[in-house]
């Protein structure tokens, strides 16, 4: 009887740990790291409404964005609508999207802008797996603020 009782227990382990697995990776994958922003455990898939958040990056030399653009191996002007896509965006399903076009809309749906593909913002290496960062011109574009940093947006390809 105490046997059973044990295997019974750990078949009761085994299927909550089961079940914790299975809903954390049905949630968004959107949530807090270290306090400081958003991080996800891969990229959404690609939708007309793909859920990101939006952060703000300086694509000319000496800039927050480090060296030239992945792309194309250039600077940008923070005045050029310009993005970088987090590493799986960048090459969903074998997908380059260098030096293409992506429509981001606004938080709450609001204003749309067309923006470049310019460069990865590197998932291996810190970038969330949710991110578009963006030139300040895009944040202009969008009505937004770019003191605020950080963003929930969506995106499409264009």
């Amino acid at each position: 009887m105490a046997n059973a009782a044990k295997q019974l227990a750990a078949l009761a382990v085994l299927a909550l740990s089961t079940m914790q697995l299975m809903v954390s990776c049905a949630a968004d994958d959107v949530v807090p790291s270290g306090g400081e922003g958003f991080a996800s455990r891969h990229s959404p898939p690609v939708s007309a409404r793909t859920p990101a958040v939006m952060t703000v990056n300086g694509f000319q030399r000496g800039e927050s964005g480090g060296g030239a653009a992945a792309c194309d191996g250039r600077f940008h002007s923070n005045g050029d609508r310009v993005v970088a896509l987090s590493s799986g965006w960048l090459r969903l399903d074998g997908t380059r999207r260098c030096n293409r076009m992506i429509r981001i809309t606004g938080p709450g749906g609001g204003r749309s802008v067309l923006a470049r593909v310019v460069d990865e913002c590197d998932s291996a290496h810190g970038c969330g797996d949710n991110i578009v960062d963006s030139s300040a011109a895009v944040w202009k574009a969008l009505g937004l603020d770019t003191d605020v940093g950080r963003v929930r947006v969506t995106w499409s390809d264009a």
